[in-house]
């Protein structure tokens, strides 16, 4: 047994983390920036509030990799049908598809802030990208993104620092079709299909190489439950704390400006926070775009692979399969079509969520899959009104 519990905390840290900072991808990005626009530090509040839904939907996938040692395509195929675990896993790859393709543009906006064209950067970012994901075990990987993570904190809170405060409560609501549907954006962007599947199957492959450095009688799960427990939310929580930075130094920009658009977006930067803001919030949209498509690319994959029960070495076959289409459009599709699919997207997320939602709470309050890791009734319960919430706020978008 480690006797340092710090040790083998940072041991198990990773999977949560990743999958909360992907959260923050590019499309989230501009999300929030559009929140910021429209009613300044008004949706703080809300931000906030989503720390809570994020945090149990996201323990509950985690909980379930710990309990079975294996990815939640595997386990929905395996106790329930094939059939059902490719209905809850098909559309999330091909939304996925969508996501691969604004993550690519994010990076490419990116970029062009700071100078570098489309044409030369994308297809350098799909080979690195590529370079990562193929034959690289999970904890290899994983030590290439946690220091990008840092980066893309770093950038965006820097971004703020030099924007400054404005004057705006963090609390405003009035019953209207644009701030419901606003609302809805920014409940798509909190939980989005892949981070259901990667946290499973990521838990589930780092408690196996963790347990190869531990006594044999040491009660792993365990302790795996502990630390998952905390690093998910203090995941949730940077996740939704960099949304509202992000709000805050979009604050007071006119409405007119195309986010989508890396000329408006430097433009609108050198208005707020000076034209040194622009190149520190490109350095922000590459790290959280290529965290974004390689943990996307690792949890569709996986979620593809385990629900038709197929060999694990096919993974990169569905990467190329999912992203190399993604990269081409990206290239020639004008970057200013993008924002208003992106903000409709994030609405769209939240219906995908229903399927596998409902069946992740099935799972996590059945003994006979979890043993006895299953959620007690009181997490059960919150998990059910946590998932409630988020599809309330889609089907709200759609009036």
């Amino acid at each position: 047994m480690h006797k340092n519990k710090i040790m083998l905390y940072l041991k198990f840290f990773g999977p949560a983390w990743l999958v909360m900072m992907a959260d923050m991808d590019a499309s989230s990005t501009i999300g929030a920036a559009e929140t910021g626009v429209l009613f300044k530090y008004g949706l703080i509040w809300f931000m906030l509030i989503l720390i809570i839904p994020l945090y149990l939907v996201q323990e509950v996938s985690g909980r379930i990799g710990i309990a079975t040692g294996t990815g939640l395509g595997d386990v929905i195929r395996k106790n329930y049908s094939k059939k059902t675990a490719v209905i809850m896993s098909f559309p999330m790859a091909l939304t996925d598809v969508i996501t691969y393709i604004i993550e690519y543009v994010g990076i490419a906006i990116g970029l062009e802030l700071m100078g570098i064209p489309v044409l030369i950067s994308l297809p350098v970012i799909y080979a690195i990208h590529l370079l990562v994901v193929a034959k690289r075990e999970y904890h290899k990987t994983e030590k290439i993104l946690i220091p990008i993570t840092l980066i893309l904190i770093f950038s965006f809170v820097a971004v703020l620092f030099f924007r400054g405060p404005v004057n705006s409560s963090p609390f405003y609501f009035v019953p209207s079709t644009s701030y419901l549907f606003i609302l809805a954006v920014n409940v798509g962007a909190v939980i989005m299909p892949f981070m259901l599947f990667f946290q499973a199957s990521a838990t589930a492959k780092k408690i196996n190489h963790v347990q190869k450095s531990v006594s044999e009688n040491y009660n792993i799960k365990k302790h795996a439950i502990h630390s998952m427990k905390i690093e998910t939310f203090l995941g949730a929580t940077a996740s939704e704390l960099l949304m509202v930075i992000v709000e805050m130094a979009f604050s007071g920009v006119s409405t007119t400006t195309n986010f989508a658009s890396p000329v408006q977006l430097a433009s609108a930067l050198d208005v707020i926070a000076g034209s040194f803001s622009q190149y520190l919030f490109g350095i922000g949209l590459i790290a959280a775009g290529f965290i974004a498509l390689i943990v996307i690319s690792l949890g569709s994959a996986w979620g593809i692979v385990e629900s038709l029960g197929i060999k694990k070495s096919n993974t990169f076959k569905v990467y190329i399969l999912e992203s190399l289409p993604a990269v081409i459009v990206g290239m020639v599709i004008p970057a200013t079509m993008l924002i208003n699919t992106i903000l409709y997207l994030l609405v769209i997320f939240v219906f995908d969520l229903i399927g596998p939602g409902i069946i992740m709470g099935l799972i996590a309050g059945n003994k006979k899959i979890m043993n006895n890791y299953s959620s007690n009734i009181k997490y059960r319960i919150l998990y059910w009104i946590s998932l409630v919430f988020v599809v309330m706020f889609g089907i709200m978008a759609l009036y």
